[in-house]
């Protein structure tokens, strides 16, 4: 949990639901295109802390994390609900040793009354995931938004996270073991035909959607960006690329970070050999000059749009 809270300040991903278990799901924005980033400096900050509590050495996860492309609006709204429901689907709670049988089987019914009680019981009271911070049982975490997923349920603040609560109980009175978005777990994306249409057509061809998937390459290269900024620099790239200071050098690692996705560690290569620190460093310093400078950010835009991004 304290990881998460660092990944979303370290990486600025914007967590807006989770769920920790065996293993665990979460909804994650990534407004700076730096899934993969993130993911691995979480993966291996857990796998260190966790090998070094239990005296073990070696890989902790099996294989890469899997993530599948959610379209907004009620495909997001429909998957938090999958993500909090984890827990009662994959622990069987409130069933006895009869009907976790045949769960495992794929024949369970419907839940009786008793057994929906029991597992909205379980769901308030698991520490785990942000269903509690969804239905109003707790504040949650700092660094978790529920806003945008509550207000997709209703428009009045006041009535979100009741409307929330009636709809997990609408899915565990009706059965939870065959979501339909299990189906989608290996898809290369989670929303309309039109949404999973771009997705694939920016993931090239496959037999399979994983394969796809896996191929999902960035939008932008470098080099695009690079010459974007010279074109709104008026100036060609030696003159202005690894000088210090220059704002062109700084629209290049500001939109690279964003839709390339370059470390800092590269981006610092690409531009004069800037260590790590350095970039970081000046990276913000630019953020706050873009905001308070209205014509470098109108020409920031202007590089931007030239990348039809």
């Amino acid at each position: 949990m304290e990881l998460l809270g660092e990944v979303h300040e370290r990486y600025r991903f914007r967590i807006h639901a989770y769920c920790l278990f065996n293993h665990w799901h979460a909804i994650i924005q990534t407004p700076e295109a730096n899934l993969s980033q993130g993911m691995q400096w979480l993966g291996l900050a857990y796998s260190s802390w966790y090998n070094a509590r239990h005296d073990r050495v070696g890989p902790l996860f099996q294989g890469r994390f899997r993530s599948v492309p959610v379209e907004e609006g009620a495909w997001v709204y429909e998957l938090s609900l999958y993500v909090q429901l984890n827990p009662v689907r994959t622990l069987a709670f409130g069933l006895d040793k009869k009907r976790r049988r045949t769960q495992a089987m794929g024949l369970t019914q419907p839940p009786t009354p008793e057994e929906v009680t029991v597992r909205l019981k379980c769901l308030r009271e698991y520490p785990w995931s942000s269903y509690r911070a969804y239905g109003g049982y707790t504040g949650g975490s700092e660094w978790l938004t529920t806003e945008e997923i509550l207000r997709r349920g209703s428009r009045k603040a006041g009535e979100s996270r009741a409307k929330y609560r009636k709809h997990v109980k609408e899915r565990l009175t009706h059965g939870i073991d065959e979501s339909g978005l299990e189906r989608f777990r290996d898809a290369v994306g989670i929303g309309s035909a039109h949404f999973v249409d771009r997705i694939k057509k920016l993931s090239g061809e496959g037999e399979r959607e994983t394969e796809r998937r896996d191929r999902l390459r960035e939008r932008v290269s470098y080099e695009e960006v690079v010459k974007a900024v010279e074109s709104v620099r008026g100036r060609k790239r030696k003159e202005w690329l690894h000088k210090h200071g220059d704002w062109g050098k700084w629209i290049v690692l500001r939109l690279a970070r964003q839709y390339c996705g370059l470390t800092l560690s590269e981006l610092g290569q690409q531009t004069g050999g800037s260590d790590y620190a350095a970039v970081s460093m000046g990276r913000r310093r630019f953020e706050k000059r873009v905001k308070a400078d209205r014509k470098l950010r109108s020409t920031y835009d202007q590089a931007k749009r030239m990348l039809n991004i």
